[in-house]
């Protein structure tokens, strides 16, 4: 009496993920009806270091189209940012770079 034993089957080769670390993360702001805009660019200006003119830019984006990619960079740094842009009040996330709509 033979033995019959399953088939050999190929084992599966591990399997590299491979990241581009050089992608940066952005820091969305979104439009809340609750701060005013004044209050945004001055959010902007004091915890960023912006230009009056680049802060105010940035909060029109935010009112006008909805939300502002306001800061691009690593996932932990782009994290730390929406942690205290929350302490400010506003409305933040992040999200992987070139993401739109």
């Amino acid at each position: 009496m033979s033995v019959s034993t399953a088939p050999e089957t190929e084992q599966a080769q591990s399997t590299k993920v491979f990241a581009a670390p050089d992608i940066p993360w952005e820091l969305i702001i979104w439009n809340d009806p609750v701060n005013l805009m004044s209050y945004v660019s001055y959010v902007f200006q004091s915890y960023f270091g912006y230009s009056e003119a680049k802060a105010s830019a940035l909060m029109m984006q935010v009112h006008t189209e909805g939300k502002s990619a306001v800061a691009q960079g690593a996932k932990e740094k782009m994290e730390a940012h929406a942690v205290a842009m929350h302490g400010f009040g506003l409305w933040a996330t992040v999200q992987k770079g070139g993401k739109r709509g």
